[in-house]
């Protein structure tokens, strides 16, 4: 008995969150007529960890170790935006050499996420060769952050008004080695992938987004700026001491794959002439504004009653956030990544909402995969990325 093959049965298959293309744990329910995509579903919440309350309930020196724990892999930019906040809240000088200092770290930290981009999606579409050639050069950058900060991915290193220790002595000498050796390594990357005929196969004309799309969706960082939109807060928001370097804003107005691709090679080679004109340009003086580190007046508890037996004997610096709010966001590797902060004359924030690029950038993710084939789903999600500690937090 032969059965008819005009049946259309759709099956729903679920993709994750183990999948090790999900990059961390993402679960896609997709909805498939054969090979094609005729419906996807993304269920996040699964490396949910309460961080926004965890704010709500620490000062912010105290939940400064915390944030590296969002987007794992750019810890520097999730630093840089807790202590943003409360430093525009106060109105805090940033001295000058800590204003160089963090902007050298925020753009080893983009290389190092942007690295740890290219080779997973490489691997992805089927390229394994990337992925061990960018481990060779991230472990590099984090041999400079443990140098530095004594910490190679969660650095705790920024400080309200300043940077937590200065740089060590030949420390910039290094920096200056690993910029020369890491544009030879672009080249490479550029000669192995960029013209490559399977990989143009696979990317070109994959998971388009036009301009308007982009700008109704909220979408930001490469994603944005690969269709066409030269929008970088860097340059617009002019924080720490972009204006005084000279660099440009990487884009492309294809609006694919391939583009967010580009945008991203682009961006790692202007982070290194940002890094070199920092490195030539840092001025002398302190790394940290001392003058705000005031303390809790100190009481003398009664021997032996309850504050002296459970509360320990040192105070750690405590800073009061004014009774107003602020929204403070600065250019990460993905995308803007955002605070949205009360203060309540405190020393804990009354209101901590983190606006994560990730997350904003997810949401169209069923769009684009909707009439495509079932291996694109992997091209895309790539192209987009996430990471999903930052996408639940």
């Amino acid at each position: 008995m032969n059965i008819p093959a005009t049946r259309k049965d759709l099956m729903i298959v679920n993709m994750g969150p183990q999948h090790p293309s999900m990059h961390g744990v993402l679960r896609l329910i997709v909805t498939l007529d054969g090979e094609d995509v005729i419906d996807c579903e993304p269920i996040l919440g699964y490396l949910h960890r309460g961080m926004e309350k965890i704010a709500e309930n620490r000062t912010i020196i105290q939940y400064l170790p915390y944030v590296t724990r969002w987007d794992y892999l750019a810890t520097m930019f999730t630093e840089a935006i807790t202590v943003n906040g409360p430093e525009q809240l106060g109105n805090i000088q940033v001295p000058k050499r800590a204003s160089y200092i963090r902007v050298i770290m925020l753009e080893l930290s983009r290389i190092a996420s942007h690295l740890l981009w290219l080779g997973p999606f490489m691997a992805d579409i089927g390229a394994q060769t990337p992925f061990f050639y960018i481990f060779r050069e991230r472990e590099l950058i984090y041999d400079l952050f443990e140098a530095a900060t004594g910490m190679r991915m969660m650095h705790n290193f920024f400080r309200i008004g300043g940077v937590a220790a200065d740089l060590p002595y030949g420390w910039i000498d290094k920096c200056f080695d690993f910029c020369n050796y890491f544009l030879t390594r672009v080249i490479e990357y550029q000669k192995l992938i960029t013209r490559n005929p399977i990989f143009l196969e696979r990317v070109e004309g994959v998971g388009f987004v036009g301009r308007e799309e982009v700008i109704n969706w909220g979408l930001s960082g490469p994603m944005l700026r690969a269709s066409g939109i030269q929008w970088d807060l860097r340059e617009v928001d002019n924080y720490e001491c972009y204006e005084e370097l000279d660099w440009e804003v990487q884009w492309q107005k294809e609006g694919d794959s391939l583009a967010r691709y580009l945008v991203r090679i682009g961006e790692m080679v202007e982070s290194i002439k940002i890094i070199q004109q920092a490195l030539e340009g840092i001025p002398g003086g302190p790394y940290e504004n001392f003058e705000i580190r005031c303390f809790d007046r100190e009481k003398e508890p009664e021997w032996n009653d309850f504050e002296y037996r459970f509360i320990g004997k040192k105070s750690s610096p405590t800073f009061e956030l004014p009774k107003q709010e602020l929204y403070v966001r600065v250019e990460a590797p993905k995308g803007e990544l955002g605070i949205f902060l009360i203060g309540d004359q405190n020393g804990f924030p009354w209101r901590w909402k983190i606006r994560p690029p990730g997350f904003i950038n997810l949401q169209i993710l069923p769009q684009l995969v909707k009439r495509m084939k079932l291996a694109d789903i992997m091209t895309i999600l790539g192209s987009i990325d996430i990471i999903m500690g930052e996408v639940d937090r």
